[in-house]
């Protein structure tokens, strides 16, 4: 708890970096997508017509889940689908697939690089942060007890 503790600042950073490619996702979706209204998982609720609801699909993709059976919603071409109502892209696949990639593994171990990078700092050498911290804690202690003590 205390290396995530120390982690927030670098941690916040990432998951800014996190947003930043979901909003610059979020709206490549709405522009390449942004026709879709039915399909299997696109509905009245999720779909990418609206930069919002674009982020929020983009977000729960990046949870992992559905994104093959939306991916397949996107890529109808015609003649299966209908213009303007389920027609999407075949450039679909790549779309996702370099979502996928880049925030289910990248932006993860980022997280988990930052988190062990921290760890590194103030736990495996011998004169870490924390280590030092909790020594002068103790001879401070002890000095405010010898001079408050009646």
């Amino acid at each position: 708890m205390q290396t995530i503790t120390m982690s927030v600042g670098a941690l916040a950073n990432v998951f800014l970096l996190l947003l930043l490619v979901l909003f610059i996702f979020s709206v490549m979706a709405v522009f390449f997508f942004g026709n879709i209204s039915t399909g299997n998982v696109i509905g009245e609720y999720k779909n990418f017509q609206t930069w919002g609801k674009s982020f929020l699909l983009l977000f729960i993709i990046a949870t992992g889940e559905n994104w093959p059976i939306l991916m397949y919603d996107c890529m109808n071409t015609p003649p299966n689908c209908i213009d303007g109502v389920s027609c999407g892209s075949s450039w679909a696949p790549i779309f996702y697939i370099i979502f996928v990639i880049l925030v289910q593994n990248v932006m993860l171990n980022l997280f988990i690089l930052v988190i062990i990078q921290q760890f590194e700092t103030y736990y495996v050498s011998d004169d870490n942060p924390i280590q030092k911290f909790k020594d002068n804690l103790s001879v401070f202690m002890d000095v405010w007890i010898e001079f408050t003590s009646i």
